[in-house]
């Protein structure tokens, strides 16, 4: 994972999904994507081993605005945000555990 931009998503901008207590991960998805299927798996795996975090999934077609705001140009897309909804960590393709799980270190 790439150290993120500068940027905040806050609940107003992921459709009303609520962060993380301590850290968010945030999927950007496609309908037809495949690789986003085991990213949902591995980032909902993550999500539920470590206390205080959450696993948002956004459909990229139905957010197109947000899509632009933040360069995403391919599904699968993660960002990893810390508690405040700052950007701190950012990749595409499909995650191994390992890494979002090292990418949450610079999120908590």
């Amino acid at each position: 994972m790439t150290v993120a931009t500068t940027g905040r998503l806050g609940s107003d901008r992921l459709g009303g999904a609520e962060l993380g207590e301590r850290a968010t991960l945030v999927q950007f998805s496609s309908a037809f994507c495949q690789p986003c299927r085991a990213t949902r798996r591995v980032l909902d795996e993550v999500a539920a081993m470590v206390p205080g975090v959450a696993h948002v999934e956004i459909d990229a077609e139905e957010h197109l605005g947000l899509v632009r705001d933040l360069g995403v140009t391919r599904t699968p897309t993660v960002l990893v945000l810390d508690a405040a909804g700052v950007i701190v960590r950012r990749a595409t393709g499909q995650p191994r555990k390992a890494d979002v799980i090292a990418a949450l270190g610079h999120a908590l």
